[in-house]
């Protein structure tokens, strides 16, 4: 919400907003483009009839007294994806979905098209490097590209916020279940996609990831006039620790990313790109000066013992994937793995059995909650016992922040990688302090 008040703001919209609570980066970045609202709260007699629309953001709950006077105005109130929509009209929507994979997906896009010097607009759901903000809408740029999240659209309007932009290009990059606070078992989960894929219009594009059994299920059906671009995991070599894709006229690229994971999200892209007129060649010349998406195996530091890594992977596959990448790309040295289970889905105590087997790739395996994040979401307390034994692994569980960070820093870290996932921020853990004592 924070980078779409920025971005309208940068359009000439006069932007107003209002929260309970904002943290950084937000408030650092609304305070530099004078959009910090001061005092917090909600305070109705900020609404006028001159408002022109009020966009909705989703943690606003249905009574909220702003929403409730917007309403009595008859004002026009936009979901946030409903406005991006408005926003991009007469543009190309190109809408990255999928369980894992969409921001990094949307990321290499969105640096290939810069790279190349292509007018673009996009939302993406992390910070990227080169770039100042996360949500970019202008009135010349052609195409817009769209992370597609499956979760609610806001609280007025429970359906997946990809049904919202209605897509000219639509990517699945696999289905693995999560949201299971709005989503109970894994076949309604499976129909948000399967509503996607069937809101491709005529002469649209369905791209998918053939290696992933759901996705194939989903999107691999007869549609009108519809056409299927499958893709999987692009050819690559890792030479000495370092990964390089292989291009069809015997080329070889050394990228920064790795893991098989970011194979399939690299193969994704180009599809996508292919789409657009960007051939192998310009893929390839492009795709070597990307780094990643913010918090997507981002290398917080190194010497020459250890590499420390942090990862946005929460779900069960996302961690999977991770340290499956991690032990691939640096197969001599011990991982030691930290989980923070911080959603929804991961503090629930019967979704927990689906993390079973997640951290039998690391040498050392580690979990961390917070009691009080549980009683924030008003969840059912968890035993550090029935966390542990929902691994089907040995795994060492925190509870406190404190503990955990003086655990890891007594470590031994001699030939030893450390990773660290979660979609939180260890309860405030100072991650750089971490480094810094480790490194």
């Amino acid at each position: 919400m924070h980078n779409l008040a920025i971005a309208l703001s940068s359009k000439g919209y006069h932007v107003t907003g209002s929260d309970d609570e904002i943290f950084n980066p937000s408030a650092d970045r609304l305070k530099a483009k004078g959009l910090y609202p001061e005092p917090m709260g909600w305070f109705p007699e900020r609404i006028t009839s001159d408002t022109e629309a009020v966009i909705l953001g989703m943690h606003a709950k249905a009574d909220n007294p702003e929403l409730l006077f917007a309403q009595s105005l008859g004002l026009k109130v936009y979901s946030y994806p409903e406005y991006v929509y408005q926003q991009s009209l007469n543009k190309q929507r190109i809408v990255i979905a999928g369980s894992h994979g969409k921001t990094t997906i949307t990321a290499m896009i969105i640096h290939v098209l810069a790279y190349h010097n292509r007018k673009v607009d996009y939302l993406v759901g992390a910070q990227l490097e080169g770039f100042d903000t996360m949500v970019k809408l202008t009135d010349d740029a052609p195409v817009i590209i769209i992370e597609g999240d499956e979760y609610f659209t806001s609280p007025l309007d429970r359906v997946p916020k990809f049904l919202k932009y209605h897509h000219h290009i639509a990517l699945v990059s696999g289905i693995a279940w999560d949201h299971i606070n709005v989503y109970p078992d894994f076949e309604v989960y499976v129909r948000q996609f399967d509503q996607l894929a069937d809101a491709t219009p005529k002469a649209g594009t369905l791209v998918y990831n053939e290696d992933d059994g759901a996705a194939t299920a989903v999107c691999n059906k007869e549609r009108e006039d519809v056409t299927l671009l499958d893709y999987s995991a692009h050819p690559h070599e890792i030479i000495n620790g370092e990964t390089y894709l292989l291009g069809a006229n015997k080329q070889k690229v050394k990228v920064p990313f790795f893991g098989d994971h970011n194979m399939h999200n690299a193969a994704g892209a180009k599809a996508v790109l292919s789409k657009m007129a960007i051939t192998e060649d310009m893929f390839l010349q492009a795709i070597s000066s990307f780094n990643g998406a913010a918090n997507r195996l981002q290398l917080l530091g190194y010497n020459d013992q250890t590499r420390i890594y942090k990862d946005f992977a929460h779900a069960p596959s996302k961690v999977n994937a991770t340290i499956d990448a991690l032990h691939k790309q640096f197969k001599d040295k011990k991982l030691i793995a930290v989980l923070e289970l911080h959603t929804f889905s991961s503090l629930n105590k019967d979704f927990l059995r689906q993390y079973t087997g997640t951290m039998s790739g690391a040498d050392v395996a580690l979990v961390y909650y917070s009691p009080q994040v549980l009683a924030h979401k008003k969840l059912p307390a968890l035993s550090p016992a029935e966390v542990g034994g929902s691994f089907d692994t040995p795994v060492e569980v925190f509870t406190d922040t404190q503990l955990l960070f003086n655990h890891l820093k007594g470590l031994d870290y001699i030939n030893s990688n450390l990773l660290l996932m979660s979609s939180g921020n260890f309860n405030g853990m100072e991650l750089e302090s971490l480094v810094r004592e480790i490194l």
